[in-house]
């Protein structure tokens, strides 16, 4: 049994019914181990949902280098962000439940390790618009918010989304990327 089958299974459980809801013995039979041999695996439920943040968290800081380390315009990087997020949150979808949503029953000393990575990710989301600020390409708007507004429109996809919707993820964060950005871009770049 490998610890990422276990990780999987649990984020999988943990989105159906909640963190507090959700059992070891759910986790066991999920990947066909006895209850006493998944603690030979896993410490406790609490390291299992700080294991399953952290991993989400990891991915998506690797998405988001991976833009910012690409380079290109303000715009472009905005958008090819979003589509990142997006994407990955769409196929992930239990990952992305549970670091939405289950974060908050983090034991205090296990959440304070958290909120350091997390917060980790949200300076790459403030460092790409301060670059279209400094690039005059964005309006100087408070960079904290407009973070906090680019994911909160995109977190609660987890809510809405559905495989066989209308719209591809792709299609879904241009349409995100278009309304943003029009808020965004200085008077000049919006009039040309």
């Amino acid at each position: 049994m490998q610890r990422s089958n276990i990780i999987q299974a649990a984020a999988q459980i943990f989105r159906q019914k909640g963190y507090h809801a959700a059992s070891m013995q759910d986790i066991a039979d999920a990947v066909g181990l006895q209850k006493a041999s998944l603690y030979h695996h896993v410490a406790s439920k609490q390291d299992i949902l700080l294991e399953i943040l952290d991993h989400a968290l990891d991915i998506l800081i690797a998405d988001m280098q991976a833009v910012i380390d690409a380079g290109g315009e303000p715009e472009d990087q905005l958008r090819a962000a979003m589509r990142a997020y997006i994407t990955r949150v769409t196929q992930e979808a239990s990952l992305a439940a549970v670091l939405q949503l289950e974060h908050r029953n983090l034991e205090p000393r296990k959440r304070t390790a958290h909120v350091a990575r997390r917060d980790r990710y949200d300076q790459l989301w403030r460092s790409l618009i301060r670059r279209g600020v400094e690039k005059h390409s964005f309006r100087a708007l408070d960079e904290r918010i407009v973070a906090f507004a680019l994911l909160g429109v995109q977190n609660w996809i987890i809510t809405w989304y559905r495989p066989d919707g209308a719209l591809t993820p792709t299609e879904i964060a241009d349409q995100f990327a278009d309304l943003l950005l029009a808020g965004l871009k200085t008077n000049s770049k919006a009039a040309g």
